[in-house]
């Protein structure tokens, strides 16, 4: 077969190599005994029944040279076996296994090959359509009652054709979908299905199924055999500690006393060199040890990981089961091959059972979310209130009073950018592996990260885009002032929603604000004023002011991580407030968040959990962020009620957080159906996408939190994160700079703690002792108007030697 190169961490490739370098079969203690077929034995028992007579040696494209010895092989068509596992092994193995495709197709019958150490796999074109490659494969053996069946049944209509004269090339080629090298993979079997069993090859994993346990046993012994043949160094064995090092000073000695120096003074340099030499080795050997512990850690966070995707597909397979088969004109988009059109597409509908037990407190809307109907409606952008287009257009708000209307409109235009400059240098990419290679056995506390990981915003900035459509505020706080709150209510719901809407597609983080630092937002535009400072470093809280018309937003947030391998699921802590002027009162809290898919595919974010909006007066609500499944075909759904003091269900609400929000008045849950939800009315929709998309997926709102408007820097304090010089030098494009200011600004932090710790505070907010949370004290403003920054640090400076700590 021809060689092709192959990267080494790429185990599964479409082309065959060589196979030539397989080492020999080693002499092992006999195996277990599986029950396997001869091919060449098919073969030659296929071709003799369907001739009636004994032909020779040529009687089929797979019999055996040695025509003397066919009559005693026919004998044993029909019989199984006992072979030891080291003969299998010898000679190659193949049968039917089959493959878990997609959701849509699901097992798939393919014709699997083992041949020095690389399983190779094909489509099986129809139920007899086998082509077996004669030269490499006339030795192989079978597995399984099936896989006889089919071959038994390919070399019959073959012998078929060779006797009508009709009979293509014996040597028909084919081409393999995918192979599997086994001395970089590691095989594992399913711990709920005694049929199953994967195979991970470091970037690809093949779940396979075999038709019954005998042949999965058969198939596992084989395959572990075969990787057994590869042998290993073991980690205890590389990490053996090496003793009885001798060190010697003979050339020391010899060289000193060429220079005339004394023996007691050699002596001391002798046990000097020794003594030197010895603490050396001691962390060498530390070293070693961490780079151990490090490598079992990677090895079991491996094993966990296929324990739990190995559960993952038995689940889904069984709600796939479960649900069963839907319409055909789905068919075409899930197909593989025209070839393959013989079998019944089948679709998984998303995993609507939640455990939550709030659950029948909501409504299934899936349906409705995806119907021709709502999309009509509620798939338009909508421009937010910010917008300096001179297309600023709204939703049809047909009946609502122009009080409301007006309400987040009737403010000052102000200019802004649409775009982030150009950049000045060709952006590099990066390698995660690269990096995790680099920094095994260092302490991560110390590395920095390349800013390629950033987006040109701060979390300081981040907290300002949850207030983007403050027009829902400007319109809570008008339906307030009517006596009309559930109204207020429901837009502060949406309020709530609406914060979530940035997040989609945003990939990079944010960049972790120095001890001290602040934002401003002054948005005439917006009819508000938001101030951000971060009051804690360990652990990290950030605390936000807002002031709008006839409200204020405020509140802390802090982040709990959980690392799981390839997701790292981020718990808020923290209470965020809405207040009104009429002393109407709501807080809530945020929901989680998970990042999934930080090694390997493609990089996305889920919210998910309770948000109970609380008020002091008339309502409270809840909203339901369902989790993604993996088979989910409507994700980032959000599903709400609001209710009386009494605990009854005054309205609905539902939409998606990256998308829009509806509500309806009363209960949906209570199977009223399509009739109500066709009645729904729009609370919010999500803002156009920019004009000139960025690399980070900024939104128009988030390209405009960084810009320095005209004369905007000299009222500006020293400690505003438009100033952080690796942030602006991001945004510019000016990588090289970027990277070093951010390791600078990163060695400068890591006093923080100290200063922490003694005493010191943030400028502008306290803790309130009654809720433990931090409270906007004031000055702010008065300090920028007067443009007195005397008490604020040079955050963004050089590090003084005064200032520094041990």
């Amino acid at each position: 077969m021809p060689n092709s190169a192959m990267h080494p961490f790429c185990c599964v490739s479409s082309m065959a190599i060589s196979n030539s370098a397989m080492p020999a079969a080693p002499q092992s203690p006999p195996d277990p005994l599986v029950r396997i077929q001869n091919l060449a034995a098919i073969s030659r028992a296929s071709s003799a029944r369907d001739s009636g007579a004994d032909q020779g040696s040529g009687g089929g494209a797979l019999s055996n040279s040695n025509g003397n010895n066919q009559n005693h092989n026919q004998s044993h068509v029909h019989l199984s076996r006992e072979l030891k596992i080291n003969d299998i092994v010898g000679d190659g193995v193949s049968g039917i296994l089959y493959k878990w495709v997609n959701y849509g197709r699901g097992w798939r019958p393919r014709w699997f090959v083992l041949q020095d150490g690389v399983l190779s796999y094909y489509k099986i074109h129809g139920p007899d359509k086998i082509v077996v490659n004669q030269e490499t494969e006339r030795g192989s053996r079978v597995i399984g009652e099936e896989s006889m069946r089919r071959v038994m049944g390919h070399h019959s209509n073959h012998n078929h054709h060779l006797r009508n004269g009709t009979a293509g090339s014996p040597t028909k080629s084919r081409k393999a979908v995918g192979e599997v090298h086994l001395k970089v993979s590691s095989i594992r079997e399913s711990r709920s299905d005694d049929r199953r069993f994967s195979i991970f090859t470091g970037t690809k994993r093949l779940h396979l199924r075999a038709e019954n346990r005998e042949d999965k046993a058969a198939w596992m012994d084989v395959l572990q055999t075969m990787k057994d043949m590869f042998p290993r160094m073991s980690n205890s064995e590389l990490m053996a500690p090496v003793d009885n090092l001798a060190v010697s000073t003979e050339k020391l000695r010899l060289r000193l006393l060429e220079e005339g120096v004394s023996e007691a003074a050699i002596q001391d340099s002798e046990l000097i060199m020794r003594n030197e030499f010895s603490s050396l080795q001691s962390q060498l050997m530390l070293l070693k040890q961490k780079h151990w512990f490090l490598m079992d850690t990677l090895r079991q966070l491996e094993t966990e990981k296929v324990d739990l995707e190995n559960t993952v597909v038995d689940e889904s397979q069984r709600q796939f089961d479960e649900v069963g088969t839907s319409s055909r004109s789905r068919q075409d988009k899930y197909s593989e091959t025209a070839s393959e059109s013989e079998y019944e597409n089948e679709r998984v509908d998303a995993a609507d059972e939640d455990t939550d037990e709030e659950e029948n407190n909501f409504f299934d809307t899936r349906d409705f979310l995806s119907s021709s109907s709502f999309k009509s409606n509620g798939s338009d952008f909508r421009t937010s209130s910010f917008s300096s287009d001179d297309d600023l257009t709204f939703e049809s708000e047909d009946g609502i009073d122009p009080d409301i209307k007006s309400a987040g409109r009737n403010f000052p235009h102000v200019k802004r950018r649409k775009k982030l400059p150009d950049p000045v240098e060709k952006e590099k990419g990066v390698s995660l592996w690269s990096m995790i290679k680099d920094n095994i056995g260092k302490d991560l506390t110390k590395v920095c990260l390349p800013v390629y990981f950033n987006e040109p915003l701060s979390s300081l900035q981040k907290c300002f885009e949850d207030v983007e459509y403050s027009y829902l505020l400007d319109r809570a706080y008008e339906w307030g002032k009517k006596g009309n709150s559930l109204m207020r209510i429901l837009n502060i719901a949406a309020f709530a929603v609406s914060g979530y809407a940035s997040t989609e597609g945003r990939n990079c983080k944010p960049f972790n604000p120095l001890l001290g630092e602040t934002y401003e937002a002054d948005f005439p535009d917006k009819g508000l004023r938001f101030f951000s400072e971060k009051v804690s470093h360990h652990p990290t809280i950030v605390a936000c002011h807002c002031e709008g018309t006839g409200w204020k937003f405020y509140g802390d947030s802090n982040l709990k991580s959980k690392f799981w391998g390839r997701s790292i699921q981020l718990d808020p802590v923290g209470i965020l407030t809405i207040e009104f002027d009429d002393g109407e009162v709501f807080q809530w809290s945020k929901v989680t968040t998970s990042i999934y898919n930080l090694i390997l595919g493609k990089l996305y974010c889920d919210h998910y959990g309770t948000m109970r909006i609380q008020g002091n007066h008339d309502y409270s609500c809840k909203l339901k962020f369902k989790e993604q499944s993996i088979i989910d075909r409507n994700p980032h759904q959000v599903q709400g009620i609001v209710q009386d003091n009494s605990g009854k269900t005054v309205a609905t609400l539902f939409g998606k957080w990256d998308e829009s929000m509806h509500y309806v008045d009363g209960d949906c849950s209570k199977g009223k159906g399509h009739e109500s939800l066709s009645e729904a009315r729009l609370l919010w929709k999500r803002s156009k996408p920019p004009q000139f998309p960025t690399r980070y997926n900024l939104t128009r709102f988030a390209i405009t939190m960084n810009e320095l408007t005209p004369g905007l820097k000299e009222k500006l304090p020293p400690t505003d994160s438009r100033l952080r010089p690796d942030q602006r030098s991001l945004e510019n494009g000016e990588y090289e700079l970027a990277n070093a200011e951010k390791l600078r600004l990163e060695q400068r932090q890591r006093q923080a703690r100290s200063m922490q710790e003694k005493g010191w505070k943030p400028l502008w907010f306290a803790k309130d002792k009654g809720s433990d949370t931090y409270r906007y004290i004031g000055g702010y403003w008065e300090a920028r108007e007067e443009g007195n920054w005397e008490s604020c640090p040079d955050v963004f400076g050089n590090i003084h030697s005064d200032h520094t700590t041990d």
